[in-house]
């Protein structure tokens, strides 16, 4: 019995298998379009049966009229045909051998006339002259093949284009799979356990915590005895919450490589439809599918495009689509039915947007952060990427690692991707180490300009102002260390400097301050140095605004408002109101602008002290356009203070480098 059950259970497999490819087959077979061709022709290829006549020639016509052997004579005009009855007597004579089966079946003789007009003459001839007794009736005589063509052809006609729409509108041929009759189907791709280019739980590298708790819901599928002996229940649901590109659905399809059972995959926004009722359908034909393959797992990707909380949509009063299918789903997770077997893994970004009883124990009981990997892991997922790529030995991920803080694993693939890139454009063999900080440099700066036309001021002003940062840097304690720095244009920027920032867990005051000063020294530069400002600062000023802001309101860092903290992480923002009175608002604004205002002055002081230092820099910056953390070293002397990131530096930058070359 659970062989037979088995089998079923393979042949639904199979069958579910074959219609998510696409191959869904139709009601309606071609067969029967060629059955209404071919049955009209086949009867009147019986209606016109051959073997009921005997056609001859129009000579020997001629001959047989002379001799009197036909008794009635019918001619079809249109056709140009005769038909003509042979006298009984004569059958011997018109049939030979055959006389007594043609008398039996009472066969006609058949003959091509070349026109009526003319057998009319020809009969009158030989009536007056051999006085033969045949009598002759004249018909129009229309194609009975036209004639059947006339009255059912336009009605085949309708049935055709009837079945052809009717296909198409049911996802027949060129229906595209899903056509108004299967629009409440649910769009899920089904990978089964046997398919073939599994991403497994090896291809996904760092998020240790992440596939640690998934790794759990795998082991559970595989031996289910080993948590329920315990009195353990698997988990629901699970949702996987992190920025964009850190990897979330691809830790999804590897636990569809290592769970070895099948795997429902779609997207929030599968549910969405322009027709009433819809995402509910769909809901409902989802879940009845996987209870059907249970155990397995369902996949939905972009959750948040239906998952939105309830009563914060623009038409409130409305009978929002989004909210039914939100309903439908909520009672399939965790309603009155039973989903023994179904896990739901859901991805999003926006957790802060989802609706509360979407997120409760008991449909998804887990929440699995899935952060910005940190250096080990950006390491573990270099060596990932790395291995297609043919590099040399001046590779050291350890390098790249600490050169990409910040980046999410897609970030990391696309500077692998990119270095490969411009190692191509140039003709190298193998990708290099300054392939990869060429790559860097294009992802975060953009792409290099050195077409665009500056006069020799406004080349200089930039010089000064990134030489400002450099020092400032180079001068502040716990301002992040200087990598590079550029007077060649890069995307929207005119010059751009690169640092390597410590990965910190918390940050102090005294440091969030110092990366402010450094943030504030090209302005200042500007100022001390020329008398002027420009608008070339704008975007670190923005910056700076923004920390400061973050100091007063969120990190409670002001000294006239210490320990307050008006930012509200449920994501509803505080209604439409502000949650302080219009004098601490003026208080707030007043604690930025003196925050600002003591990191410039001081950043101005800085710059004053060493401005012998800072203007050499400045036009070394200016000749070699590219200048790097040894440059500054050789005119600053050696900083009194060492991080990990300036150790790994000195041992990086033991060699002189050369200006990055022009992307092409």
């Amino acid at each position: 019995m659970e062989e037979k059950n088995r089998n079923i259970q393979n042949n639904n497999n199979d069958s579910y298998q074959r219609n998510s490819n696409g191959n869904r087959k139709s009601g309606f077979n071609l067969w029967w379009i060629y059955a209404l061709i071919f049955i009209p022709l086949i009867a009147i290829y019986l209606v016109n049966d051959s073997s009921s006549v005997k056609e001859i020639g129009w000579t020997e016509f001629q001959q047989m009229m002379r001799d009197d052997v036909f008794d009635e004579m019918t001619v079809f005009n249109k056709k140009n045909i005769l038909e003509a009855t042979v006298k009984r007597d004569k059958y011997r004579e018109v049939f030979k051998q055959d006389a007594a089966k043609a008398e039996e079946q009472r066969i006609k003789v058949v003959v091509k006339i070349p026109s009526a007009d003319k057998f009319s003459d020809f009969y009158d001839k030989e009536v007056s002259e051999n006085k033969i007794s045949a009598r002759v009736t004249y018909k129009e005589g229309d194609d009975l093949l036209w004639n059947i063509l006339v009255s059912i052809g336009p009605i085949v006609i309708i049935i055709l284009i009837w079945i052809l729409v009717m296909r198409r509108m049911s996802g027949g041929v060129g229906g595209g799979g899903m056509g108004v009759f299967n629009v409440g189907k649910s769009k899920a791709q089904l990978f089964d356990k046997d398919g073939t280019n599994k991403v497994t739980f090896k291809d996904v590298a760092g998020l240790l915590e992440a596939k640690q708790e998934v790794e759990e819901i795998v082991s559970f599928l595989k031996n289910p005895g080993k948590y329920t002996e315990l009195g353990g229940k698997i988990p629901k649901g699970a949702l996987l919450v992190g920025p964009p590109g850190t990897g979330k659905t691809l830790l999804a399809k590897a636990v569809a490589g290592e769970a070895n059972v099948p795997f429902f995959s779609l997207s929030g926004s599968d549910f969405v439809e322009m027709f009433v009722g819809v995402g509910a359908s769909r809901v409902r034909d989802l879940f009845r599918q996987a209870k059907e393959k249970a155990p397995c797992i369902v996949f939905i990707d972009e959750i948040d495009a239906v998952g939105r909380a309830r009563g914060k949509n623009v038409n409130m009063n409305a009978n929002d689509e989004r909210e039914n299918t939100l309903n439908q789903l909520l009672t399939e997770m965790d309603g009155f039915g039973s989903n023994s077997g179904v896990i739901i893994l859901a991805a999003t970004n926006r957790a802060d947007v989802l609706d509360k009883a979407l997120l409760r124990a008991g449909r998804f009981d887990r929440q699995i952060h899935v952060e910005l990997p940190d250096l080990n892991e950006r390491k573990e997922i270099f060596a990932v990427h790395l291995r297609p790529i043919k590099k040399d030995e001046s590779i050291d991920t350890d390098f790249l690692a600490r050169q990409t803080p910040g980046f999410s694993g897609a970030d990391i693939a696309n500077v692998c991707n990119e270095a490969a890139l411009i190692a191509a454009r140039n003709g190298k063999q193998f990708v290099q180490k300054e392939d990869f900080m060429s790559a860097v440099d294009r992802i975060v700066g953009g792409l290099e300009k050195r077409s665009k036309i500056m006069t020799e001021n406004e080349r200089r002003s930039i010089a000064y102002h990134e030489a400002g940062h450099a020092s400032l840097s180079w001068l502040l304690e716990y301002a992040n260390p200087l990598v590079k720095v550029t007077i060649v244009p890069r995307g929207k920027a005119l010059g751009a400097a690169w640092y390597l920032p410590e990965e910190r867990q918390i940050t102090t005051r005294e440091q969030l301050l110092d990366e402010m000063c450094a943030t504030l020294g090209g302005r200042a530069a500007e100022e001390v140095f020329f008398g002027v400002v420009s608008t070339g600062a704008s975007n670190d000023l923005e910056r700076v605004t923004k920390q400061a802001y973050a100091m007063v309101v969120y990190f409670g860092m002001s000294k006239k408002m210490p320990n307050l903290n008006y930012y509200d992480s449920t994501g509803q923002d505080w209604g439409f109101t502000k949650p302080y009175s219009e004098e601490t608002a003026k208080m707030i604004d007043h604690e930025v602008q003196n925050i600002v205002n003591e990191q410039y002055d001081r950043a101005k002081r800085l710059l004053t002290e060493y401005t012998e230092k800072h203007n050499q820099l400045a036009e070394l910056l200016l000749k070699s356009e590219v200048i790097y953390t040894e440059d500054v070293e050789h005119i600053f002397g050696k900083r009194p203070w060492t991080s990990r990131s300036e150790e790994l530096l000195e041992r990086q930058n033991g060699e002189n480098k050369e200006p990055d070359s022009v992307d092409a």
